[in-house]
């Protein structure tokens, strides 16, 4: 037996020894959500800091993961982000990109171990054109450290579903989809907003991903304001900004709220959207009984859809998507 054979053995065997796991991994523009059907599902905000060789990192944790690659690269993701100069905001990259560093940041040990095959439920605004890039950056075997522990990870399958769908899925489980008609779910996310047309079976019968028009382009605006620009001193962050959407619309720890004035620029782009939905569907519009909405900018417009007869809005938007990509186990339901 040559050296490469019982190396090849010893590989093989190696893996084959490691305990199985799933996650459902829903890598957004925002946030990167991710769960293996215990508990909450969890969040680390998409935004990284490539460390250069000769810097310490501030200190990580689980919700801000410092992910190192063999070549001694490293990346801090999460809020401890910003405490860095120029980080970078998946929002305004392609995300499709990154899913390899994505799934690193988000893979926690388990059972005490950090040594396990994997299969990922992952999605993406478009199948067709991303999936085959996912499945070639997650295949196969993965050694990294996170958080200064060593991670032996072999991902022996990856299953890819359009954006939305997951949430679609989880609103059926829930009991929030008619049983006849057609569903049209509005997932709108922190840089794209889609559509998806379902009928009573589940299937998609038209679709539209917009690459713009999400939450940061709402954030992007008001960050144009000057009445925010003229009380900071100077320019705003759109992805400050769209962190101030989850902390009562106040700018970082400045004090400074745009609430009063946040209605000017939410009734254009929440009109924005809808226009473009009732524009694309109106063929359909006479057999639609549901509009499902959801995402994390959905809670934005939330209020605005309370009471109306074919609008229902998913409690905990932003994870109903991952919750739904989590396949349903032996064919049992699974508690939420």
């Amino acid at each position: 037996m040559t050296t490469a054979t019982r190396q090849a053995r010893a590989k093989k065997e190696s893996a084959n020894s490691l305990t199985s796991r799933i996650l459902a991994l829903d890598a957004g523009n925002y946030d990167l959500k991710f769960w293996d059907g215990v508990g909450h599902p969890k969040a680390i905000r998409s935004v990284r800091f490539q460390l250069p060789q000769g810097r310490d990192s501030v200190r990580y944790s689980e919700a801000s993961p410092l992910v190192e690659l063999p070549d001694g690269t490293r990346f801090h993701f999460g809020g401890q982000a910003y405490k860095y100069r120029r980080q970078q905001q998946t929002v305004i990259e392609n995300k499709v990109e990154l899913s390899r560093l994505h799934l690193y940041a988000c893979l926690e040990p388990w059972d005490n171990t950090t040594e396990f095959t994997l299969s990922v439920y992952a999605s993406t605004p478009d199948p067709v054109k991303s999936e085959d890039a996912i499945r070639q950056q997650l295949l196969g075997m993965h050694e990294f450290k996170r958080n200064g522990i060593d991670y032996r990870v072999l991902v022996e399958r990856v299953e890819v579903e359009r954006e939305g769908m997951g949430a679609y899925h989880y609103a059926r489980r829930m009991g929030l989809i008619p049983e006849s008609g057609y569903t049209i779910v509005v997932d709108i996310g922190g840089g794209t907003w889609l559509t998806r047309l379902v009928d009573a079976e589940g299937e998609v019968i038209d679709e539209n991903v917009m690459d713009r028009g999400g939450t940061y382009e709402l954030a992007t605006s008001i960050s144009f304001d000057r009445r925010l620009t003229d009380a900071l001193g100077t320019s705003a962050d759109p992805s400050i900004v769209m962190d101030g959407f989850r902390a009562g619309h106040v700018y970082a720890d400045t004090g400074l709220s745009w609430l009063p004035w946040l209605e000017e620029h939410l009734d254009p782009w929440f009109k924005g959207i809808f226009q473009t939905v009732r524009a694309q569907y109106t063929p359909y519009m006479a057999r639609v009984t549901r509009f499902l909405v959801t995402g994390g900018g959905s809670h934005l417009i939330s209020e605005r859809l309370q009471g109306r007869k074919l609008f229902a809005v998913m409690g905990d938007p932003q994870f109903a998507n991952v919750r739904g990509l989590f396949p349903i186990l032996n064919g049992a339901q699974l508690s939420f």
